[in-house]
This record gives structure tokens, sequence and C-alpha cells, in this order.
């Protein structure tokens, strides 16, 4: 390791306490997507007294922001989440179920995490900036929305990621890898259907059903399923069945659709046919709707050039040590989860890597995840989203997990938040703030890497970005 890269290692170590108490304000405060006015506060906060340059309610989002620091080329963004989930309350540190609000929201996917660790890169990287005098600038992203809302996409929309060199994030997650390949791209649509209420005993002919055009559209859409692609999913919820009283023709009515696909341009293509359902559903019914842009999100596009940066610093700085009452909180809480495969994305593709990570892990008995999946580079495809996937087909990105989760923690889960309030999330997100700054020092010192990312990123991304977000669509919390 060079001494740069130590300086920057020893920087975030003596500051961590900055970083470790910000995450658990955040764990503390839980917002749900785009609410997040007092995580937004926090960090807004931290990053002026620490000799940034915020930008508040960035690109008309109210609670996305920007610290920036140095000035010219390279200019490398670090992505930072802070968003919680619904009906994830939940104390920390504990191997039970212990709501702290019966209901109310948690940091399931472990966000308060990943913003901090992503901070955590930024000084990092400022302090190399400050320290070396080395021409370059470094953005934290605060971006939120990340589970509804993706606001990294309406960025995108606007042409925000294209002035970067190159963006670099990371997620916490039950294993230490360079993430690779494919997901889903998404796009969220609100059907709002208005009808005539009416007796429906007394005076049916004169009603016309809302919910009947909800069911209607939802039926079409059953149909259309044999006409998808594989890679193809469409989910819809009821969010408005207009009413409890069956003897009323129900005026008003409302149904969420969530449309997927392996590639952003067939997700737009898709979402015309369920518009087209939920047309011919009026049409049947002899209702109206209005239709709103919730939010979309596009397919992921791997940099194998950032990944081998990414992997070689993490080889470089290594994992962090746990204490002997870390390893049995994690083995107890391992053992409240249900049974997994062997861990890793590439466990899933690489008879080899699998057979590595079901060792290391003990099949899946270890408590935590404490080693490093070999590097593997894919284009393969794997289920969910993310907004990271719009950024990546505006400049070459590329990301990491850092084990914050018990190993096999499901995703989105009471045990993601109990973990990642705990010493074990702080460990995650130092770890991942280290990878990111010392990958990021490469890309300033060596210019030729930001090069081959470049022309590898151009080639990937060769037919064109088709963006998810419609025009004159904002942002809506739902």
């Amino acid at each position: 390791m060079t001494d740069i890269k130590e300086k920057v290692i020893n920087y975030i170590d003596s500051n961590k306490k900055i970083f470790t108490d910000l995450a658990d304000k955040i764990w503390e405060n839980p917002e749900l997507s785009l609410k997040e006015f007092r995580s937004a506060a926090f960090y807004e906060q931290v990053l002026e007294e620490n000799g940034f340059k915020v930008e508040k309610c960035f690109d008309d989002i109210e609670t996305a922001f920007t610290g920036t620091f140095g000035s010219g080329h390279p200019v490398i963004g670090i992505l930072g989440e802070y968003d919680a989930l619904s009906g994830l309350s939940q104390e920390r540190g504990s191997i039970e179920h212990k709501p702290v609000v019966p209901g109310g929201a948690g940091h399931g996917c472990g966000h308060n995490m990943l913003g901090t660790g992503a901070l955590a890169a930024a000084f990092g990287i400022k302090h190399y900036l400050e320290t070396t005098g080395h021409e370059g600038t470094v953005i934290f992203f605060g971006c939120p929305g990340e589970e509804g809302g993706s606001s990294k996409s309406f960025m995108a929309r606007d042409g925000i990621w294209k002035k970067l060199d190159a963006a670099l994030t990371w997620h916490p997650e039950d294993v230490n890898e360079v993430t690779t390949g494919t997901n889903n791209s998404t796009i969220q649509i609100l059907y709002d259907f208005h009808g005539t209420a009416a007796h429906a005993a007394g005076d049916p002919e004169h009603g016309r059903s809302a919910l009947d055009a909800v069911e209607l559209m939802n039926t079409g859409v059953q149909y259309l399923r044999e006409h998808m692609t594989s890679d193809c999913r469409v989910h819809y919820a009821i969010t408005d069945a207009g009413g409890i009283s069956p003897n009323v023709v129900q005026d008003h009515a409302s149904v969420l659709y969530m449309v997927r696909a392996g590639k952003v341009k067939n997700c737009v293509e898709l979402l015309k046919r369920v518009d087209k359902i939920a047309e011919g559903a009026a049409l049947m019914t002899e209702t109206t709707f209005d239709r709103t842009f919730i939010d979309g999100t596009a397919d992921l596009v791997p940099n194998f050039t950032l990944e081998n940066v990414l992997y070689d610093n993490f080889k470089e700085v290594g994992l962090p040590t746990y204490t002997g009452e870390e390893l049995d909180f994690a083995k107890k809480l391992r053992a409240t989860c249900p049974e997994n495969p062997a861990p890793g994305f590439a466990s899933q593709f690489d008879d080899d890597i699998r057979a590595y990570t079901e060792e290391m892990s003990n099949h899946g008995e270890e408590g935590i995840n404490n080693f490093l999946v070999p590097l593997y580079h894919s284009t393969a495809f794997r289920a969910g989203s993310t907004d990271v996937g719009d950024v990546s087909w505006e400049t070459p990105t590329a990301q990491i997990h850092v084990a914050g989760f018990v190993s096999g923690a499901p995703g989105h889960s009471w045990q993601n938040v109990s973990c990642g309030g705990s010493s074990i999330g702080h460990k995650a997100l130092i770890q991942a703030g280290k990878v990111l700054s010392c990958a990021a020092i490469d890309l300033y010192e060596n210019p030729e890497l930001l090069r081959e990312a470049r022309a590898e990123f151009e080639k990937r991304t060769a037919s064109g970005y088709v963006c998810p977000i419609e025009d004159g669509a904002k942002p809506i919390a739902i």
C-alpha cells in the first residue's frame, strides 16, 4: 500500500466517530423515501462543517444535496443514500424481533450505513486532494428515495451524471465482494379511475364503477403475461378500492403498477401495452382515469475496469476484525435467518467460487462472512432494481458490497435493522469508506485507468440511454 493511501486510511480511522455517530443518528431517525428532511439536514451540516461546498435541494429535489471539494478533473462522484423502509422498526443489537415503534420505519436495507460509508470515502478523498495538492474534484451526492422515488434516475434525465469521470458507491450486504452484472429496469405508474356513484340495488344502471375498471385492468394484465419475454415482470397493488360499502357503485379506485424488464428500452415498450389495457378498462366501464408517473430505473451497465480497481483496493485494505462478543451476536442472529445458498453473486455462476464461498462460510453456519469473494466479471442478470443503473448509463460506474449484515440475512428484514445499528454495521461502513477512497486515489493518480474505463463505458452504452423518467415528471413520495 502506498504512503498516500495509508495516510487516507489513518485519516478515516481518526475521524470515524463522525461517520458512526451520523450513521446512528440516521438509524435512530428513519425516514421514508423523499421524506428524509432530518437526514439530509444532518448530512448537510457535517459537510459544511468540514469544508465541503454544499448545494441543498439539488436538482429541485427537496431532500437531495451535494457536497463538493476540489477543482478540475478528474471529477469523481460518490453516491450516498439514506432512506428507510416502512414497517421495519427494530431494536439495535437484538437477536429477537423487537420493534422500537410498532409499525414504524427502519433501515432494513442499511442505508444508514450506505450514506455514511460513502461520506467517509468523500472525506478520505478530500484529505488526499488537500494534502497532495493534486488536481481533481470529489462530489458527494445525497440521493434520496432509492426505495421509491429513484432520485438518481431523475438526475440522469437531467444529465447530471454526464459531468463525472466516474462514479463509485457501495451497499451493505451479507458478503464482501465487488459487484458485477446487470439487473431489472423498472417503472411505476399510478392509475386513478373515476366513475359515477350510484345505489347498487336501486339505481345500478346509472353507476359507472371505478373498481370494475381496476379489476378489468388487472385481468387484462394477467392475459398480457403470456406475451412478455421471460425477463419481464408486472406487479400491482390496489391502493384505493373505492370504499367498504358493497351496495354503493364505487366512483373512485386506484391501482399502482410496477413494470420490470431486463433492458430499460424494453421496460418502456412494455409499459405502453399496460397503458393500453388501462385505456381499454376505462372504455369498457365508461370511466376515466388519471395516469401519474411515479418513478423508474434503468438496468446496470457493468464496468470491468473499475471493478478491477475496486478489487485490488479491497484486497489491499483488507477486512475488519471482530470481537468475540460481535461474533457471538452474529451467530445468534444468523440462527434466526432462513437457510441460504452460497454467498455472493459469483457463486450463482462459477462452480469454483461457489465451492470457495461455501467452505469459507462453513456452508452458511458462520455468523458473518468475513472473507472477500474472488473477483468475478459478468454481464449476467440478477433480479432486483436500483437507480444506480441510470448513473451507469451516463458515466463509468462501479460498486462493492461490504458485510454489514449477518450471513444469510434476508433483504429488507428486521435482522438487517438490528445489525445495521450495531458495531458490526459501524465496521462495515468504515471499511467501505476506505476501499472507495483508495480506489478513487488510483483513478486520480493514473489517468490511463479512467481512459480504459471510459472506453469500456462507451462500448457498452453504444445503443444509447433510454431514460425511464418521463418528461415533466417530478419525484413523488408514495
